[in-house]
Parts: C-alpha cells; structure tokens; sequence
C-alpha cells in the first residue's frame, strides 16, 4: 500500500508543511517509516538535512491558518495543542518558553502571525528547530538569560504587574533544572575575601534542593505574587550564591524578598 493510501493526503500535506519538502519526498518517507512521526524524524537525521529550505512565507501562513481559530485573527489553546500533538512535543516542554521568545508570542497559548511567520523562518524549520532551541536554551548562559526574563512578561496575566506564585513556581520548574544540567545556569560567584565563602564556592553554588527551600519560603510568606525585579534578580542570584550563602551581601542591591530568603536558607541550613 502506498503512503497516500496508508496515510492519506493530509498525513502527506502535513510532512511537506513540517519540513518544507516536496510531495515526492513526503510520500518517499512516508512509505518507508509507515508513521508521520517517524517519517518527520528519519528526514531531519538524513545526511543532508542540513541543506533543507528555510521555509517560505507561504508555507508558513498555510500553516498558521490551518492552526488559528477559525473566528479569531490568531491562534491559541486549542490551535496549540493541536500543533504540539502533530510535532509530538509536549504543551508543558521548557523549549516551548524558547519558542514563545523567538515567534514573540504574547501570552501562554498564543501566536500572532507576523510573529509565527518572522520566527519560524529565524530559526528554521520546526522540528530541527525544537532540537536546536532546546540544546542552546540549556547550554547558552545568554540565551538563558533572555528567554527567562521574556517568561516573565509571556505568562503574566495582562493588567498585572506581578506573576502568580503558582505559575512563577511552574516556570521555574521548567526553567531551573533545564539550565542547572545544561550549563545555561554556569555558577558564576561573586568576589568574596571571606575564607568560608572561598571555601563554599568550592562545593558549587545553587542546588535543586534550595529550589525546593525557595517555593517553602515563599508560601510561607503567603505574599499575592512575583514582582518584575525579583523574578529577574532572582536569576542572578542563583548563578552568584555559593553552596551555603556565605557570599550573600545584605548590602547589595537585591530586592528585600530575596534578603529575607537569605535568611532563612541560613537558618534552615543551619539546623
């Protein structure tokens, strides 16, 4: 049975609007690897996938209609969910915080299109490009650092100027460890003459437990939300702080939130 009667004409429609490849090629993979999925992947590991198009503004809007809401100008939840099950990526995956910086989506869900087709065609086709946002996401400090603190700004609820504690902490899962294995999260301490310092840096700096002990700080506190500056400084603080915070200096311009967390990390570790 061929791949148009096996799969039928959207599975090939679908390829060629993932990948950018021609019908011929769509029904080539599709053949051999009898599941879109499969398909999708054996063309992207080929040898010369490097030299596949860069994917053309047609395409792109072809693609970005067949997700929007059919009476609404963008796509949201459903059109997203939708286009995470045919790229077999998970809705709750850390590199959809990348993708959300590098198409400019504006909230949690949501993709206009001058920013779906700009993106897509900056980074690439969709899934090589999944593979390559999340490598860099973990690995680069500096891209780290800027779709961080877009992830403020993209899950924040419009006409409010802090981010909810659950979903601060819900993107902190994702972010935190990805950068912490990765490298996107380098340990970068700060200055110290303090020998117990020295000494702490020596061990590392942010562990995941403290991100554990963070979130019990937090509730504790039972504070309404995350404010700008302590969702970015937070970042900071992360890759400076040695393994016991004995390089913390309350002089220093941090926000108040994270002095007082200071404190009771020192305590906790302490006891």
């Amino acid at each position: 049975m061929s791949a148009r009667g096996a799969l039928g004409e959207d599975s090939i429609a679908h390829f060629c609007s993932i990948t950018g490849a021609s019908v011929r090629e769509a029904r080539k993979y599709l053949e051999r690897h009898r599941r879109l999925d499969a398909a999708i992947d054996a063309f992207y590991n080929s040898s010369n996938s490097a030299a596949k198009p860069v994917p053309s503004t047609s395409k792109l809007t072809a693609l970005f209609d067949k997700y929007k809401d059919s009476d609404g100008p963008d796509i949201t939840i459903d059109g997203t969910i939708k286009l995470c099950e045919d790229l077999n990526v998970n809705p709750e995956d850390v590199v959809l915080l990348a993708v959300a910086y590098e198409l400019k989506s504006p909230s949690v869900g949501v993709w206009k299109r001058q920013g779906w087709i700009q993106g897509w065609k900056s980074v690439g086709w969709m899934q090589t490009a999944l593979g390559n946002l999340r490598e860099k996401l973990g690995s680069d400090p500096g891209y780290f650092q800027k779709v961080y603190n877009y992830t403020f700004e993209f899950a924040r609820v419009e006409g409010q100027r802090s981010l909810a504690l659950d979903s601060a902490q819900a993107f902190w899962n994702l972010l935190l460890p990805h950068g912490l294995k990765g490298g996107g999260l380098t340990h970068s301490p700060a200055k110290s003459n303090n020998a117990e310092a020295l000494e702490s840096t020596e061990e590392g700096g942010w562990k995941e437990e403290y991100t554990e002990l963070w979130y019990e700080f937090l509730n504790q506190r039972k504070g309404k939300g995350v404010s700008k500056d302590t969702w970015a400084m937070f970042l900071e603080f992360v890759r400076s702080i040695d393994a016991k915070f004995s390089n913390y200096d309350m002089d220093a311009a941090w926000p108040s939130t994270i002095d007082d967390f200071v404190e009771y990390a020192r305590q906790r570790l302490a006891s």
